[in-house]
């Protein structure tokens, strides 16, 4: 409905371009897709990149190393890959959801043994952002320690443990752990927006912003209006201007209605 009124929709996304393209389809906002948590603004129509910031080769290898010194479980994010060693964490959930989804809706996942030498011997693969997650606050603590020791990349501040339910058949497992994400210096969802308003005409005050999360921190505080879902990380609301419904209420639909 919003979309008909000539109101462009946009999904913003941590994910891969793919996966974030399946959502992006079903929601009807299929024009342009950010994805990469503002890494990569993707023109789905003439199905060309825009604008792209990835992590430079250099640094993404020495986050690597860093991560497999400390024995800490960490994926690379490419423009069409998910890239890990094992299926734990967040990985382990993006697969449980591959098994709900058609193939062309899927996160494509690769398991790899040795990271760090599939990245080196891939050149032309773009870093678009590297997760990092731990179960232990203290191991979690010391490697985020050392990764901002490193110049030219962000390390998103989260200060919450990302607690996950997968379905197994009738059981349900809990999965919960510390997650921070890495991307290249000033990458956020707001500023690919910024990119994607310049390009459309379209000021920074006329822009809605809708999130849940710390990844969504810079939209919220910048757009005309922040929204943000009643479930959303707590420290959260104080960026917002307006507190929805939680995502299991409808709340994206309520900002929608209310406001266009």
């Amino acid at each position: 409905a919003a979309t008909q009124k000539g109101v462009k929709v946009v999904i913003a996304s941590g994910r891969p371009i793919q996966s974030a393209k399946s959502f992006a389809n079903e929601a009807g906002a299929s024009n342009y897709i950010i994805s990469g948590n503002g890494s990569v603004l993707y023109d789905t129509q003439d199905n060309k990149i825009l604008y792209s910031k990835a992590i430079e080769r250099k640094k993404a290898l020495e986050i690597i190393r860093i991560c497999e010194e400390n024995s800490i479980f960490y994926c690379v994010y490419t423009e069409n890959l998910t890239i890990s060693k094992s299926l734990n964490y967040n990985i382990l959930f993006f697969n449980n959801d591959n098994k709900k989804m058609p193939e062309d809706k899927q996160t494509n996942i690769k398991i790899i043994d040795n990271v760090y030498q599939y990245i080196e011997g891939n050149p032309n693969a773009e870093i678009l952002k590297i997760t990092i997650c731990d179960e232990d606050k203290i191991i979690f603590g010391g490697i985020i320690r050392k990764l901002r020791e490193i110049k030219e990349i962000d390390v998103l501040d989260v200060e919450h443990m990302a607690r996950k339910v997968i379905t197994s058949g009738t059981e349900e497992i809990k999965v919960e752990y510390h997650y921070t994400e890495i991307t290249s210096k000033d990458v956020n969802k707001w500023n690919a927006i910024l990119k994607l308003a310049d390009l459309l005409q379209i000021n920074q005050e006329e822009v809605i912003a809708i999130g849940d999360n710390i990844n969504d921190k810079e939209m919220i505080e910048n757009a005309g209006l922040g929204v943000i879902m009643e479930n959303s990380a707590p420290y959260m609301k104080e960026f917002a201007d307006k507190v929805v419904a939680s995502n299991n209420e409808d709340g994206v639909a309520q900002a929608l209605e209310e406001y266009i």
